[in-house]
């Protein structure tokens, strides 16, 4: 009995050893398992770190370029829109000094800004402008180069900008032949004592500057008056009255052409011949301009130098330039000489240009709108 229960005792731990051995083989399996998984992850996990750190480096040199350049795109922005700013004034401030007509400014506008304060006079013109805005349907203005010129350029733009052609007298006569004419034909060789406003020119070479600037004028108004579109004529215009060199013969061509006409004027009255307009009368009745000599040496040489022209030389110019001029004389408000036209005696079928004056002296250009 004893040896039997021996026998099933040592069965039993035999048994039970080998189920040990087997759980023990399986846990060892199963942690060998683990250990594998345990393995493959953390390897996996090694290299999305170590190519992420390859990546993230990447990343932060290609974000540094990127600000880098971003920095630098902006910087050479604002650069260049400083350099551009800074050459659009001063082509802007170029232009605005080369241009002897400025482009059109509010009426109203321009009187609050030029004429403040409760003086007499400040009161009176801006009453003056009012009236002109409210009854004359005069809207704007376009102001005309303060200087020596400044009639014979607001007369002169507007004739151009309006494509007004050649007066008719004109057309008949060759006009560069005028000073040859009055040189030879009529022997007046005194013309040499000519002067060309600030540029004070006498002499034998007056003759030839003379031909330059009816040259010059003649080809100018021929070309702009040819012109029928608006808008490119107003940019010949501004061209044109850009070039100081230019303007200037322009200006001296006239006043030669008002000689002109002073000396044949003049000549009809010696020989008795033909009426006259009285505008020649008043001319030559001034102590100062009795003779074209004296008109030429007291007058017309100082025109673009110290002196603009005057009322009687404004009744001429219209005259021979075959338009009316309409002045508003703001300064003479409230006065039967608040307007006038220069000449008083004129045609019909001229052409009319406006001028707006404050003081007889500088004039600008107004401008209607309906």
């Amino acid at each position: 009995m004893q040896q039997q229960h021996d026998r099933k005792t040592s069965k039993n731990r035999d048994q039970f050893t080998e189920h040990e051995k087997r759980s023990r083989i399986n846990h060892s399996k199963r942690s060998a398992g683990k250990h594998e998984v345990q393995s493959w992850t953390t390897a996996t996990k090694e290299s999305f770190f170590l190519m992420w750190q390859k990546v993230k480096v990447q990343l932060m040199l290609s974000m540094s370029f990127l600000v880098a350049v971003f920095w630098y795109c902006r910087r050479l922005y604002s650069f260049l829109a400083q350099l551009l700013k800074r050459w659009s004034n001063y082509l802007q401030r170029k232009l605005i000094r080369n241009l002897s007509v400025l482009t059109e400014v509010d009426l109203l506008g321009y009187s609050a800004r030029e004429w403040k304060g409760e003086t007499k006079l400040a009161r009176l013109m801006r009453e003056a402008y009012e009236e002109l805005f409210w009854n004359y349907h005069i809207k704007y203005l376009r102001q005309v180069r303060r200087d020596n010129y400044c009639v014979l350029r607001a007369v002169l733009f507007q004739i151009f900008s309006q494509g007004i052609p050649f007066p008719l007298w004109m057309k008949e006569r060759d006009i560069l032949k005028l000073p040859e004419k009055l040189l030879y034909s009529q022997g007046c060789n005194w013309i040499q004592q000519y002067s060309f406003g600030p540029e004070r020119y006498t002499g034998p070479n007056a003759f030839s500057k003379l031909r330059k600037c009816m040259e010059t004028l003649k080809t100018n108004w021929t070309e702009i008056s040819a012109t029928k579109n608006h808008e490119e004529r107003g940019s010949m215009c501004n061209t044109l009255f850009s070039d100081e060199s230019k303007e200037h013969k322009l200006y001296e061509a006239i006043k030669f052409i008002m000689l002109y006409e002073v000396v044949e004027a003049y000549e009809q009255i010696k020989n008795r011949e033909e009426p006259i307009p009285n505008l020649f009368n008043r001319l030559l009745a001034r102590d100062s301009s009795s003779d074209p000599l004296s008109f030429m040496m007291n007058h017309l040489n100082s025109i673009g130098d110290s002196i603009c022209l005057d009322q009687v030389e404004l009744f001429l110019l219209g005259y021979l330039l075959e338009v009316k001029i309409r002045v508003y004389r703001l300064h003479r408000f409230n006065t039967e000489e608040f307007q006038v036209n220069y000449p008083d005696e004129y045609r019909r079928e001229w052409n009319e240009i406006s001028l707006l004056t404050e003081d007889d002296r500088y004039y600008h250009i107004p401008v209607f709108r309906t």
